[in-house]
């Protein structure tokens, strides 16, 4: 049995705390604040979408990214102002764009997407979690030809490495989301049944609580770690999942990453009654050339989306919620917004689009889970049960 402190409560650090608990280590989760889950993990979209693991290192991605500078309600908005981290992390993207990764990572991310939809069957089922989920799969919708076009070329690689990806004409469309109805615009989807949806913040919560009382995990909240040398004198071995902040504890040993944080924003809209209830839709959608996505957890509808390139800040810009509601107001006209919550994350994402599994280079017992991206909720127990190996 070994000693284990795990940095970050968020759901790339419950997760491996989970399994390393279950081996019958002494694990002690840390986290910088007052509740578990409380940054990445606790408003995103709801969504585990392995039709979502299409990196974003093309050229066309880069060209709309330069395009899209100067347009604030931009679905990716990129501030000019000089930045060393922001530029050096743009340089190893457009390298990787270079080396044409885009199919092979694409590739590598549904196969992990797959198998943590599995780790996530067997965590439920052991542990009898609730938490909002709704295994209603996930409808992409697409508005301009070109772009449904596009997903039918992508659809080949989904397919061949075990994701379905089912054509949809705008019938298809509208008979699997009813509630669409109203919008004349869509000229076709794709439907992915076998993704779900679920909300993270309170399947956080509901583990660290089964990890505490069945696995004798110790949490410690309102504690910010700020050098790894000292906490890894302390512990036999130490998890770094401490998302964007992971880069910065890094750096305290001498190690470097290339984690930058890439803000996202989400909207949450209650509803009053059951009218309000009816109207929202009830498959969770994916509009990828918005790069929006809802999802309803309960009888909330999540909705969020957008990406942004501004460095390590938490503001929520109003010019940046819009488009959200812009977006539910225009798909789904009857849902009632005159009262929602907003909510902003910083996104730990590398470069390449991939997540961090890895041991440091500088001291022997520190290893690093990280630079998920927006994908943190659809991989975090294949890239766990990866870690594990690499500790063990």
């Amino acid at each position: 049995m070994k000693k284990i402190a795990v940095i970050g409560a968020g759901i790339a650090g419950v997760i491996p705390a989970y399994y390393l608990a279950k081996k019958g280590h002494d694990v002690t989760i840390i986290d910088q604040e007052r509740y578990p889950a409380m940054r990445c993990s606790y408003a995103n979209g709801g969504q585990v979408s392995v039709s979502n693991s299409e990196v974003w290192n093309t050229w066309s991605n880069v060209q709309k990214g330069l395009k899209w500078m100067l347009q604030k309600d931009a679905p990716l908005l990129i501030n000019p102002k000089p930045e060393w981290s922001k530029l050096k992390w743009a340089g190893k993207f457009l390298w990787h764009t270079l080396l044409k990764d885009h199919i092979p990572n694409t590739s590598r991310t549904i196969v992990m997407g797959i198998e943590s939809r599995h780790l996530y069957e067997d965590i439920i089922k052991d542990e009898q979690i609730e938490f909002d989920r709704k295994t209603s799969g996930i409808l992409h919708i697409y508005k301009k030809q070109k772009y449904f076009e596009q997903a039918e070329d992508i659809g080949a690689v989904y397919r061949a490495n075990g994701c379905e990806w089912d054509i949809l004409n705008v019938d298809g469309v509208y008979k699997t989301e009813s509630t669409l109805k109203d919008n004349n615009d869509i000229v076709g989807g794709v439907w992915t049944a076998s993704d779900w949806v679920g909300d993270i913040h309170k399947f956080c919560n509901a583990l660290c609580d089964i990890m505490i009382r069945k696995y004798n995990v110790k949490l410690l909240l309102d504690i910010e770690v700020d050098n790894l040398k000292r906490i890894s004198e302390l512990y036999d071995q130490v998890v770094v999942a401490a998302g964007v902040g992971s880069a910065r504890l890094a750096r305290s040993i001498g190690d470097s990453i290339n984690v930058y944080p890439v803000k996202g924003y989400s909207i949450t809209i209650p509803a009053k009654d059951v009218v309000s209830y009816e109207a929202m839709p009830k498959a969770s959608i994916l509009d990828d050339e918005a790069k929006i996505v809802c999802s309803l957890l309960g009888t909330r509808l999540r909705v969020a989306g957008t990406a942004e390139l501004c460095g390590e800040n938490y503001d929520i810009r109003r010019d940046r919620i819009e488009p959200l509601l812009h977006w539910v107001q225009k798909n789904f006209p009857k849902v009632d917004c005159s009262e929602y919550s907003s909510w902003a994350c910083l996104r730990p994402m590398t470069p390449n689009m991939m997540p961090i599994i890895s041991k440091s280079k500088k001291r022997s017992n520190v290893f690093y889970h990280t630079g998920h991206g927006h994908l943190g909720w659809t991989l975090a127990p294949a890239t766990a049960r990866r870690l594990l190996s690499i500790m063990s």
